[in-house]
């Protein structure tokens, strides 16, 4: 069969089809896909085996690699102990939230920049992007300055949520995101709808977002686990026992507590987001991919 002349691959297919080339090429991929898969693995096996230990067998050294005598309590005890139910709670809570509002208000500026071009839209969209390459500790301080006295309304927002989602809503990452995929969409399909007599905000709803599922599932996932893994900024911003994460929770009782409880704290406090994933994969990879639209 004759090779495609339009095809490129490192190896020929000629290579591929003796025997020593075909089994060089399967022994390299076998070598590097199961480096890769313990590479990733391998901490999440540690993590949720070492949750099934005693106390005495995870400080042990060397470490044992698998549970040599399981303790499924240790899930039971992290539960009630940890009060994680609350701690899920409002972590998923707050992911609730950071979704909505990423979702209306950068949807929003995205739309604006991409199809309605307001003037100097691409020096704001430049110095949107410029902020990217700040490191995310520098910021840690004036937005706690901005928390605590927020300005012209003069009010406090520790332990308000309005702490996590307000700094959240500004992510530049996720405005371009949208303004890319909003850019592949045919100016056709908003000629006709203007012609119609439809406003921006009904082109928007009826047209742009229906198309834009994927990627709007995108920027949620983003937004979720955003919310989910971050440590620092929740700990500072919500002191209150009541109102902690689940990350922060887990360490604030991680001094006087057993570490295989901490540990399968921690395996439940990474379920949520395991199961999102999976459930949305397609999702994601379909709205990271999609690079156009073709009318």
């Amino acid at each position: 069969m004759a090779q495609d002349s339009g095809t490129r691959t490192l190896i020929s297919q000629a290579q591929l089809e003796r025997g020593r080339g075909r089994i060089i090429y399967w022994t390299l991929l076998a070598v590097v896909v199961v480096a890769f898969t313990l590479v990733f693995i391998g901490p999440l096996y540690w993590m949720v085996t070492g949750a099934l230990k005693s106390g005495q067998e995870i400080a042990q050294t060397p470490p044992s690699l698998y549970p040599k005598d399981p303790q499924p309590q240790n899930y039971v005890d992290a539960w009630n102990n940890l009060d994680l139910a609350k701690l899920l709670f409002n972590t998923f809570y707050y992911a609730t939230g950071a979704v909505l509002f990423q979702l209306v208000l950068d949807t929003a500026a995205a739309y604006s920049l991409s199809k309605l071009r307001p003037i100097f839209g691409n020096a704001i969209l430049g110095l949107m992007l410029a902020t990217l390459m700040i490191p995310a500790m520098v910021l840690i301080v004036p937005q706690y300055v901005t928390v605590i006295d927020l300005p012209i309304l003069h009010l406090n927002l520790l332990d308000s949520p309005f702490a996590i989602w307000l700094p959240l809503v500004a992510n530049a990452f996720n405005i371009f995101l949208l303004k890319r995929f909003f850019d592949s969409i045919p100016e056709d399909l908003m000629a006709a709808a203007f012609v119609d007599g439809a406003t921006p905000l009904r082109t928007l709803w009826s047209i742009i977002l229906p198309m834009s599922r994927p990627i709007l599932g995108v920027v949620s996932i983003f937004a979720v686990t955003a919310v989910w893994k971050d440590f620092l900024w929740p700990k500072l911003v919500m002191p209150s026992p009541e109102t902690r994460t689940v990350s922060v929770g887990i360490y604030a009782f991680a001094g006087g507590t057993p570490m295989n409880v901490v540990i399968a704290a921690s395996v439940i406090a990474a379920i949520p987001t395991v199961v999102i994933f999976l459930i949305f994969q397609r999702n994601i990879m379909s709205g990271l991919t999609t690079g156009s639209l073709k009318g």
